[in-house]
């Protein structure tokens, strides 16, 4: 459904984007993060025609970038971090302005009016002026006018950035639902967001790929072996030795509080054989849990580095990704839709 090869962006002799591959098929949900500056933003305005590369080639749905910039915009619905509305609008007919501009056949128009207002779950608010909406609703009317046109792929910049824990649930169900007819892409500081609405992360620092993957599987080859924590009382200076004798324990480390550290190999699960090794030998077991890592380890591991490593590297992060001026503009372009040539851009 999305295909990037060999991506690229440079502003002036700063590379943003730097030779990007990947592919996002039909039906994923696609969180794709990195620590500010990290060419995030910049790759999604590429992806979504308000911006040219430098170099590499994009294709949308089976649309080309270089051939159709405008066709591929049609197949895209894009909601940045900055949601451009018009306040003094009614709900309605700020969606019917959005339809007109994406170019939405008149006969379709109330059917996809009726089809946004009910997924985004707006109905409540469609006749209300947007300029007098808390927030959460207008990130959802943002959302609905990104999805007027009924496009076949979403990419959404940050969307519950700002709202209270109650929108932010509303907000990631949605995506969730959203993303069983639509091929989302999700960009979130959030971690836990992509944890629980990602099947797939891409994480890009310093304007590359770093890692590529399942949640799941980026924090098994990432962080290492899993790890299950006992706390015993009762247990004597033997108990190490016995512990690293279970079946499958690969290495067991004391800690303060009779607390003791169980590394283990992947395809094994010790926590019963140290439940009977406790009854056994007369130990009170009392706690046992499977540690695990969580996605911020592994962007914190893989986007954190040493301050020699910083010293020496070159400043490759300008503020927001892009120049001022491409910030100023984005919303204009996000509003309206209308596809400019390569060179115009």
């Amino acid at each position: 459904m999305i295909e990037v090869e060999h991506l690229s962006k440079t502003y002036v002799d700063t590379p943003v984007v730097d030779d990007v591959t990947f592919f996002v098929p039909e039906g994923q949900v696609l969180g794709f993060l990195g620590p500010n500056g990290a060419g995030k933003t910049t790759t999604m305005r590429m992806l979504t025609a308000f911006l040219p590369p430098t170099a590499g080639r994009v294709v949308v749905a089976g649309v080309d970038l270089d051939a159709d910039p405008v066709g591929l915009r049609r197949n895209v619905g894009y909601l940045p971090e900055s949601v451009p509305l018009y306040p003094e609008l009614r709900v309605t007919e700020y969606l019917r302005f959005r339809a007109d501009v994406e170019g939405v056949p008149r006969e379709k128009v109330r059917e996809n009016l009726e089809y946004v207002i009910d997924r985004c779950l707006i109905g409540d608010v469609a006749g209300r002026v947007i300029g007098t909406l808390s927030k959460g609703y207008r990130q959802r009317v943002g959302l609905a006018g990104a999805l007027i046109h009924r496009p076949p792929v979403l990419i959404l910049d940050e969307p519950t950035v700002g709202l209270d824990p109650n929108q932010i649930i509303r907000i990631r169900e949605l995506i969730r639902e959203l993303g069983k007819e639509h091929t989302v892409i999700l960009s979130t500081h959030i971690l836990p967001e992509v944890e629980q609405v990602c099947e797939r992360v891409l994480i890009i620092d310093h304007g590359r790929i770093v890692a590529d993957g399942s949640p799941e599987a980026l924090r098994t080859r990432l962080v290492g072996n899993p790890v299950v924590v006992a706390e015993l009382r009762g247990a004597n200076g033997a108990a190490v030795e016995a512990l690293a004798g279970l079946p499958g324990v690969l290495e067991v480390r004391p800690m303060d509080g009779g607390l003791y550290r169980i590394e283990h190999e992947t395809d094994a699960d010790p926590r019963e054989a140290i439940f009977r090794l406790a009854v056994e030998r007369g130990w009170v077991l009392t706690g046992l849990r499977q540690e695990a890592a969580s996605l911020e380890d592994v962007f914190v591991r893989l986007t954190t580095r040493d301050s020699a490593g910083e010293a020496g590297a070159p400043d490759e992060t300008p503020p927001d990704d892009a120049p001022a001026a491409e910030e100023s503009a984005s919303a204009g372009e996000a509003t309206t839709g209308i596809a400019h040539d390569r060179e115009e851009v």
